[in-house]
């Protein structure tokens, strides 16, 4: 069985069609997915989505990418994040590139999470784009160690890889490595230890090879699996069987829930 590690699944486009990607996802082997907050504002219905399905996890953040709205601060991050659903702080992190200027309420914000995250002893998911050489020493200040987590849709270079999972992080590959112009992630994917690998959609976005350009489901999780096996000369089984396993690991609070506590990893 597969999980994807991080999706958007609450998003409008998706969420009229909640039956049929749960329904999809069964039929493709899917077993859990994680669908993960953008913003406080649209948070309940991201826990409402994890309430209503035994096999969806939720987190709670707020994006880099969303200026106008509610700024949380510690406080409120772990009180909201003790709803028996969610695994996680995030998503939160950098990102230099859809945004320009003074971006240091980015950094401010990024700290507050990963603040919470040690205090409810909840992972993070961490987004970074363009951002890498400040996203790793805010980790390294804050203490990111101690809760671990995901660097999520990766598309950096094997040394950011290196430098965060010796942080404690996992590095999660989305339909990005199925591109026929992603061979420096495939590379990246090639070189990691398997037992920091995770797979994801970010559905929406980033549907895989062979539905590049159409609307992604956690269905499609398998695609980039394989994509993973054949870079590493692996099974599909072991593929799955690693990646669900590190997936239980890092969100502990996933495995209670889904009766897998004691996995191996």
């Amino acid at each position: 069985m597969f999980i994807d590690s991080h999706c958007h699944i609450d998003f409008p486009d998706l969420a009229v069609r909640e039956d049929e990607l749960i329904a999809n996802m069964r039929a493709q082997q899917v077993s859990h997915a994680l669908c993960v907050s953008v913003n406080i504002e649209q948070w309940p219905r991201v826990t409402a989505m994890a309430d209503r399905h035994d096999n969806v996890f939720a987190s709670l953040g707020v994006h880099p990418d969303y200026e106008d709205v509610t700024e949380p601060d510690v406080a409120q991050l772990v009180k909201l994040s003790d709803h028996r659903r969610v695994v996680a702080i995030g998503e939160t992190g950098l990102d230099y590139f859809r945004l320009t200027g003074d971006l240091e309420w980015q950094r401010a914000r990024f700290r507050t999470h990963i603040r919470a995250a040690r205090e409810c002893g909840k992972p993070l998911i961490i987004h970074t784009r363009s951002a890498a050489e400040d996203t790793l020493a805010i980790m390294r200040e804050e203490k990111a160690h101690e809760v671990g987590g995901v660097m999520h849709c990766f598309t950096e270079s094997l040394d950011v890889a290196e430098a965060a999972i010796d942080m404690g992080f996992c590095i999660s590959f989305s339909g990005i490595i199925t591109f026929k112009n992603a061979q420096s992630l495939r590379d990246v994917a090639r070189a990691i230890p398997a037992r920091a690998m995770l797979i994801e959609t970010d559905s929406p976005y980033l549907a895989p090879v062979p539905y590049r350009g159409k609307m992604n489901e956690p269905a499609f999780v398998p695609h980039v699996a394989a994509e993973l096996a054949r870079v590493r000369d692996m099974s599909l089984d072991d593929v799955a069987r690693v990646t669900s396993d590190n997936f239980f690991r890092v969100f502990s609070n996933a495995a209670r829930l889904a009766g897998r506590l004691g996995v191996a990893a």
